[in-house]
């Protein structure tokens, strides 16, 4: 997934209304983006109590859906390039042939209102719509469910069918990133030509 535009980070590139965002995050990934395309690295990346705590929720809502639902089949890093440009998904699992599920840990209070307001209309919450958007148009699947995970609450599932819509708005903002990603990357190859290079040190291998 080095140097990829994937659809967990679909959201910083485009709007929860479906527009193509330019603001200090979107340029924030496109520099990183572009740094490891050029370097072929990925910077080790804080892991916070959340995220620990999501790793583990993730087994443990798979489990539970596997036993309620459907077997679950686990797969790697997906990508798809179909579009003259790659976008990569890394989904939770597989569900036969033709269904897929994005499993999130979610604290109390997140929970609770996802009960309230998201399973009654059988919507997800906004922060997670182009990732899912993304998974399906990159998976080709045709659906996908979306499960959200608090230990102690019930577990919400709710199905998310491709939207023609958003998808297309996703590959134009896709398009449009990866635009300027090759025009940024043109410059630096230019200006760094001249620029004197020097060589990563590994931080195992250093010393005090």
């Amino acid at each position: 997934r080095c140097g990829l535009l994937t659809a967990s980070e679909m959201k910083l590139i485009i709007t929860p209304t479906g527009k193509v965002a330019n603001n200090d995050k979107t340029r924030a990934h496109a520099y990183e983006l572009l740094a490891q395309r050029v370097t072929k690295f990925v910077e080790p990346q804080y892991i916070s109590d959340d995220m620990l705590r999501g790793m583990d929720d993730e087994v443990r809502a798979r489990q539970v859906y596997a036993e309620k639902y459907a077997p679950v089949t686990e797969c790697g890093f997906i990508t798809n390039n179909r579009w003259g440009f790659t976008i990569g998904y890394s989904p939770d699992g597989l569900i036969g042939d033709e269904g897929l599920i994005e499993c999130k840990s979610r604290r109390a209070k997140y929970q609770v209102q996802t009960i309230i307001e998201n399973v009654t209309g059988g919507t997800i919450p906004d922060d997670y719509l182009m990732q899912c958007q993304t998974g399906l148009l990159v998976s080709e699947r045709e659906w996908l469910d979306f499960i959200s995970y608090s230990g102690g609450l019930p577990m919400a599932v709710i199905r998310v069918w491709p939207d023609d819509a958003i998808q297309g708005a996703i590959i134009e903002a896709a398009a449009a990133f990866e635009a300027k990603l090759a025009e940024r990357l043109q410059i630096y190859s230019e200006v760094s030509a001249h620029l004197i290079p020097t060589e990563r040190v590994i931080e195992q291998e250093m010393y005090v």
